[in-house]
């Protein structure tokens, strides 16, 4: 799984088998899911354009790689949530104040009135996402590991997030107890208020490529344990290309939670925020009026136009 992928344009120095997404895991090559990705890959070509939420900043090599293989026209507007942002104060629009407005599962904003409550950048905020599911065994892991670090944790745990019967519902309670005074569990967090929020200093996530780009603009370092898709890739991207945190794919383990939650959140502080901070500022940069992806929705939008006539 270490082995090093020397097919793939622009990544032969640091992909490897184990960073290729989910959907790659497999030993068949007739593999239904892995055929249809081959399909989806080879129909892109026919695409008259592709609009990808990323910037150029972030990944201009892979986009000029695509352009060249796949489709010469891609309009990279991201990130789209500070787009959205960056044009709402623009257009002196008063959007929602509450970032999660748009959230499939009801917010517990009780977790801003914790965060409020403790010092600068002394939190590490947890979540993985909307979908994923763990086992309670790997629950438990980074609970000891988050507890045994002694540092300061708000932590994400849906209802639907432990597979089996009972779910989360069995061990939130306990934990919710057990982690009273450092700790703090909620169903759901305001993600994009929480990653900006001053008492938070990282995120342990899955990678998903929302909750990458939110916490790129936010400038808060990553701990990746990503699961299926994309997210492999992700977290590879963001340990070994961007420098903007660890990689813990594959593994679920207290020690190791716990090594890289005071990794993180201690003796490589510095060297993480000065990474995060440069590439949150190239991102703000790149949604405001003359940067990259302000410059490209605008483009996008008159080819539109064009086309439409």
């Amino acid at each position: 799984m270490d082995r090093l992928i020397k097919g793939v344009p622009g990544m032969e120095g640091f992909l490897r088998c184990r960073d290729l997404p989910s959907i790659c895991r497999v030993s068949d090559t007739t593999d239904p899911l892995l055929q249809i990705l081959i399909q989806v890959a080879q129909q892109s070509r026919r695409a008259q354009a592709q609009i990808l939420n990323t910037f150029e900043d972030l990944e201009g090599p892979i986009v000029s790689l695509m352009q060249s293989k796949c489709c010469p026209k891609i309009y990279t507007v991201g990130p789209l949530h500070a787009l959205l942002n960056a044009r709402l104060v623009t257009n002196n629009i008063n959007g929602s104040k509450d970032p999660s407005s748009n959230s499939l599962f009801d917010v517990d904003r009780s977790c801003i009135t914790w965060l409020e409550s403790q010092p600068p950048k002394s939190v590490i905020y947890v979540s993985f996402g909307s979908a994923t599911v763990v086992t309670k065994h790997d629950l438990m892991e980074f609970w000891h590991g988050l507890v045994n670090s002694k540092k300061r944790f708000l932590w994400v745990i849906r209802p639907d997030l432990v597979e089996g019967e009972g779910g989360a519902g069995s061990v939130q309670a306990e934990l919710a107890e057990a982690t009273r005074g450092r700790g703090y569990v909620v169903g759901w967090a305001p993600q994009e208020e929480v990653l900006v929020h001053p008492a938070v200093g990282g995120f342990l996530t899955h990678s998903g490529w929302n909750s990458t780009l939110e916490s790129i603009v936010a400038g808060v370092p990553m701990i990746c344990w990503p699961s299926l898709l994309d997210q492999q890739i992700n977290s590879r991207f963001v340990s070994h290309v961007w420098k903007l945190g660890l990689d813990m794919k594959d593994i679920c383990d207290r020690k190791v939670v716990e090594k890289m939650v005071n990794d993180l959140m201690g003796e490589r502080r510095e060297e993480f925020e000065k990474s995060t901070a440069e590439m949150a500022r190239l991102a703000k940069k790149s949604v405001s009026e003359g940067g990259s992806s302000h410059c490209n929705l605008e483009r996008l939008i008159e080819d539109i136009k064009l086309t439409a006539k």
